[in-house]
């Protein structure tokens, strides 16, 4: 029988004879014979000293004490209450623990064991995981965990391999190593139990195991930012739901999902890879997919009209490859799409007038092609675009109206645009970068560019614009370089017998002003020395 009498949790039997009644305990229904849970959650526990006494308990399943003042755990504990094979859940966490995590020998019944957020540090030996700045490697001997379901050692210091032993715990359907410095190749059969795997972020090398892809239990799959190499496995598990590939250094072909099996797939991610081949039509099947990101790869050849049958799909990032073609006007059907990035390809023809059906549509990026003809008028009704990316193509004709709510860019740059600037701009009153460099624009810098408040970089350069440049709101950065006819605006000079009392005027508060200016030079050069350099980072807008 366990006596704890505090302010805190007050448990006394002499007030009270029945441990089931005890705040915090539950005994096993109906007969209330055996204790079975203790949940001490949130009680502001400080002192530990009653954790021994815990373990005497041979029915207990459940001992939570997260949420308190705890800073260590007595010794004995963990290899007392390892012997209670009726153990399920062990939860530490929000404590203040620190030191070591112990070692874990039996616990044979565990399912669930949580020590995050507490300030646990050194190595894993026989001990496991709470997201805190463990190191070392995982001990294969983990295999002796049969009933863990959910293992997470994501974002500390682990190294060395993934263990093989994984496989073979049964009941683990959850296994997280992401954000370590794992090494080495992923072991064979690690998810034949598995529903979710992420071992991303790691220094994980070698081919992905030729059975990892195709095991019928695996919903999700993340192997991205590692060093994987190879090709990718040609059969992909029906039961896949998200597939992440990213920033390795993968080749070969994309797996074919040519039969109907695959319409869990919602999102398939493979870009920053060495994928060649086609976009293969079968992709069209997949109806569920949401997210289809094959970026920055070495892709050629069209882009099948099949992706129009994706009637999930919300973002399509195919940018950086070797496509060709035109865009087709299956693409521009699709209803929810709201990032489309195709840029930084080699696609041709025009831009399908039916681009303004897709209401949805918050990010076109179309720049780094060789798009001719001119932007279709339609655009105008796209009241979800914010941004439009359009430049370095062979655009032509007059601008249209654009979409009043465009307000992160506009980018005409590096086309063949000429005439003046048109007044439909004025429109974008919300608008934050406006590029129209590197066109034949001519005539004078319209005036209502100024009054554009949200305007913060507008570019001009390398056109044929004359006339003054007009005066720009502080905080604008604008660039008119490369346009022979512009000049700078001068002010009006001054009256003669203005400027002989404005002369007079300083002559008398001349002195005063010097006197006052070199008091703050003085000032502002101790302050200036007073503090110390600090460094500057260049920030690299990213592509959507």
């Amino acid at each position: 029988m366990i006596h704890l009498s505090n302010k805190v949790v007050p448990w006394d039997v002499n007030k009270e004879p029945n441990p089931c009644l005890w705040t915090g305990v539950r005994c096993n229904p109906p007969t209330n014979s055996s204790i079975i849970q203790i949940s001490l959650s949130g009680h502001s526990l400080s002192s530990s000293d009653f954790l021994p006494l815990v373990c005497r308990i041979e029915s207990l399943q459940i001992l939570d004490v997260s949420d308190n003042r705890l800073t260590t755990i007595p010794p004995g504990f963990i290899s007392d209450c390892g012997k209670l094979g009726g153990l399920k859940l062990l939860n530490f966490s929000v404590n203040n623990l620190v030191g070591r995590l112990p070692d874990f020998v039996g616990f044979s019944g565990l399912e669930a064991l949580d020590f995050a957020e507490n300030n646990l540090n050194g190595s894993i030996d026989s001990e496991l995981d709470g997201g805190n700045r463990l190191s070392g490697s995982v001990p294969d001997g983990i295999r002796e965990l049969a009933k863990l379901e959910v293992l997470i050692l994501s974002a500390n210091k682990l190294s060395g391999r993934i263990p093989q032993s994984i496989s073979n715990i049964t009941s683990l359907w959850r296994f997280a190593a992401n954000s370590n410095n794992f090494n080495g190749s992923i072991p064979d059969g690690i998810a034949k139990h598995l529903k979710k795997l992420d071992l991303s972020y790691n220094k994980l090398s070698g081919s992905i195991p030729s059975d990892l892809l195709s095991s019928l239990n695996l919903h999700t799959l993340d192997l991205s930012n590692n060093r994987m190499e190879g090709q990718i496995p040609p059969v992909l598990s029906p039961s896949l739901v998200r597939l992440r590939l990213g920033s390795n250094s993968l080749d070969g072909k994309i797996p074919s999902t040519a039969n109907a099996t695959h319409q869990k797939l919602t999102y398939l991610e493979m870009e920053n890879n060495n994928l060649t081949g086609s976009i293969s039509p079968e992709l069209g099947d997949c109806r569920n997919l949401a997210l289809l990101n094959l970026a920055h790869n070495h892709l050629s050849g069209a882009l099948p009209a099949e992706l129009g049958k994706l009637s999930s799909l919300e973002v399509l990032r195919l940018q950086s490859n070797n496509l060709s073609g035109g865009i087709p006007i299956q693409i521009t059907q699709l209803p929810k799409l709201s990032v489309l990035n195709i840029s930084w390809n080699s696609l041709n023809s025009s831009i399908p007038p039916s681009v303004s059906n897709m209401q949805s549509l918050i990010n076109m990026n179309l720049q780094g092609n060789k798009l001719s003809g001119s932007i279709p008028v339609g655009i105008a009704s796209m009241n979800s675009l914010m941004e439009l990316q359009l430049g370095e193509n062979q655009l032509s004709g007059e601008i249209p109206r654009m979409p009043m709510n465009l307000q992160i860019a506009l980018n005409l740059s590096s086309n063949l645009f000429q005439g003046p600037i048109p007044e439909t701009l004025s429109r974008l009153s919300g608008l934050e970068i406006l590029d129209l460099s590197n066109n034949k624009f001519s005539g004078e810098i319209p005036d209502f560019l100024t009054r554009m408040g949200t305007l913060t970089q507008l570019l001009l350069s390398n056109n044929e614009l004359s006339g003054e440049i007009p005066e720009f709101r502080s905080w604008v950065l604008v660039d008119t370089s490369g346009n022979k006819g512009l000049t700078n605006r001068t002010r009006r000079s001054t009256p003669p017998q203005t400027e002989k009392k404005e002369k007079k005027e300083m002559s008398c508060a001349g002195k005063i002003l010097f006197a006052i200016g070199a008091t703050v030079f003085v000032v502002v050069s101790i302050t200036i020395l007073a503090i110390p350099l600090s460094g500057y980072k260049l920030v690299k807008q990213r592509n959507y």
